[in-house]
């Protein structure tokens, strides 16, 4: 086959949201960048809500945009309404949530790649990968034309062999309207990936003027915006209110009454539905006590008058869906402007893939988003980034870029992909994360951005931001634990105005910061600097010094963690050569092929006395 003349150092195969940040990482980091699309008017598109962020997925954010990439800024650029979760809760779990325009959304992330130096932006659909002697060379396109590569990331979504069930109905199609991907699907699994089939859905998109708001619960926006990137100072938009409505009986019999006639529970779908956002027949079946369920009613953008319903997910036919939606109070005449539907689509099981995500079996080939069997454009926009940048290593010869369970978000849900696979849509959560006290929202910059720094992902004026925010809050963590409140009228007055005892005796300051009553008000206010610090600052100097107790016994957790981690099993480790190993056990360790063992502890079902068996056996073999 003659490749065209054009190479290129990376490609990416696709354009959603872990495409757009694969393309732009490897782009950022001086390598000569091709993002190939199937229609390039749905670049970083919105399929299903038109939202960012959120319980845990939010810290993905931040992350993201604490390594240079791009999700943070789009997502306040097109924000229009902003929501911190979980305020009432610590501030391991606060967690930053838009409701974006999903138009702009994707208008203001083209023009970043399309702006991108190295970056070239082409439409196309890969029918075949490329590879001679085991490694990955380049794709060829539906027209036979092809691209050469040193690394190809592959980022396609729900586009492999993509099936759009509504009703009887099946279409093949990647997204409702857009073609599905079978050649490379074909391909893949013809080079020996180990494929399976997974289930997700959209609910119907409702006319907004034919709503009764009325019979809805209003809810606003915060009145002060928590910015997903370190970087906005402001919210371009006007911030729009979402509203709450519940189901009834009569919308969950429905459901029932037709349920044959869901491809979901008669037979049609194969595919594995995602457990943490079910559609309402999964509701409506497996927890049939349930009478109401909760449907959030949210605009898709400032100049559309398409409202999402989160809540109301469903594959049934259309004519079904209209009484369906039409049963909950405030939709009694609600038009359906897109109808509901389900897609089934492949993916390929993530223990397959090393640290870096690039597949064991294919040397330059990496996979981003649900393509490893992941759900949500968080997920996606993360495993995208990491992807792009250890690709782009890939090539100019450098070790891969990985980061272990305490560094960040993103190495809890890569380490438990690639460790533990998983058998239906994977969804991060702060239950995931053992050491989410240490990666909060508010510390991705701190964590990772001197990380990102040293891959050329982020400029020296973000990096010297950083680290002088770093030099602050050390600077005044220190200042007040030199300082010492005495019981004077104004420190007793202030401290009983705010519903603590006031001093007996001189305090030092910072463990009067650690009363519950308190925050970083009572140093402004009693013991100011010098010179006012920056309110990140002053928050990153309340939690250190509230917390600390528990900071200090994470960071001994962390400590023992990481010495496991450190303890390396070497590439083609045998661990058939392993005595004391149950024969399941071992066929867990070949399958996963931990690289520590860190990793092996958290294959499923080994145990501690395993890994006593493995390190004894690796101290043997080092020793001959």
């Amino acid at each position: 086959m003659d490749m065209s003349t054009r190479k290129f150092d990376v490609i990416v195969v696709g354009g959603g949201h872990a495409g757009c940040e694969a393309g732009l990482a490897a782009a950022r980091m001086g390598l000569k960048t091709l993002v190939l699309a199937i229609d390039l008017d749905k670049v970083a598109s919105m399929p299903c809500s038109p939202s960012i962020g959120g319980t845990a997925k939010g810290h993905l954010v931040r992350e993201v945009d604490a390594m240079g990439g791009q999700m943070g800024k789009a997502s306040d650029a097109s924000a229009i309404q902003f929501k911190t979760l979980n305020t009432k809760k610590g501030p391991a779990v606060h967690s930053t949530r838009t409701q974006n325009d999903k138009n702009i959304y994707h208008r203001t992330m083209k023009q970043v790649l399309e702006d991108q130096a190295n970056l070239q932006l082409k439409q196309g659909m890969v029918e075949r990968l490329v590879v001679e002697g085991g490694r990955v060379v380049g794709v060829v396109d539906h027209t036979g034309f092809g691209f050469e590569a040193g690394a190809v990331v592959i980022a396609a979504g729900t586009f492999l062999s993509g099936l759009v069930h509504v009703g009887e109905s099946c279409i093949q199609a990647g997204r409702a309207g857009e073609f599905a991907s079978n050649g490379l699907a074909a391909c893949m699994r013809e080079l020996g990936l180990e494929m399976g089939r997974m289930k997700t859905g959209t609910p119907p998109r409702l006319h907004r003027d034919s709503i009764d708001y009325s019979k809805l619960e209003e809810h606003r926006a915060d009145e002060t915006p928590c910015f997903f990137s370190f970087s906005s100072t402001h919210a371009p938009l006007p911030q729009l209110p979402s509203f709450i409505g519940h189901t009834t009986e009569a919308t969950r019999n429905v459901v029932m009454e037709n349920l044959h006639r869901s491809p979901l529970y008669c037979g049609t779908i194969k595919g594995v539905s995602a457990r943490y956002c079910p559609s309402f027949e999964d509701k409506a079946v497996k927890f049939p006590d349930r009478v109401s369920h909760q449907v959030i009613l949210e605009p898709e953008g400032v100049d559309t008058r398409e409202m999402y319903v989160s809540g109301l997910g469903n594959s049934l036919p259309v004519e079904l869906q209209i009484p369906f939606v039409r049963s909950v109070p405030g939709f009694e005449e609600a038009e359906i402007i897109r109808p509901g539907y389900a897609i089934e689509y492949d993916y390929v099981n993530p223990v397959q893939l090393k640290p870096s995500l690039e597949t064991r079996k294919i040397e330059g080939l990496f996979l981003a988003g649900q393509i490893n069997g992941t759900s949500g454009y968080e997920e996606a926009a993360a495993q995208g980034l990491w992807a792009g940048v250890n690709a782009a290593l890939k090539v100019m010869g450098r070790d891969p870029f990985v980061l272990d369970r305490s560094e960040g978000y993103m190495g809890v849900m890569v380490d438990d992909l690639i460790t533990r696979g998983t058998m239906e849509p994977y969804r991060i959560f702060t239950s995931r994360a053992e050491y989410r006290l240490m990666m909060r929202e508010d510390n991705a910059d701190l964590r990772l951005t001197e990380k990102a720094w040293d891959l050329g992902l982020v400029d020296e004026e973000s990096v010297r931001q950083v680290r002088e925010r770093a030099a602050a809050i050390e600077a005044e963590m220190g200042r007040i634990r030199r300082v010492t409140l005495r019981p004077t009228p104004e420190v007793n007055n202030y401290l009983t105005s705010r519903g603590t005892t006031a001093l007996k005796t001189g305090v030092p300051l910072d463990q009067v910061l650690k009363r519950a009553q308190m925050d970083y008000g009572v140093v402004a206010t009693l013991a100011p600097p010098e010179v006012p610090v920056d309110a990140r600052v002053a928050r990153q100097v309340e939690i250190e010094v509230k917390y600390e107790g528990y900071i200090d016994r994470q960071l001994a957790e962390i400590e023992k963690f990481k010495h496991l981690e450190k303890i390396l099993l070497p590439e083609g480790f045998d661990f058939d050569a392993v005595h004391g190993l149950s024969n399941e056990l071992r066929a867990k360790l070949k399958e996963v092929r931990p690289v520590s063992l860190g990793q092996a502890s958290r294959v499923d079902g080994i145990t501690p006395a395993a890994i006593s068996v493995l390190m004894v056996h690796l101290k043997r073999v080092e020793g001959e």
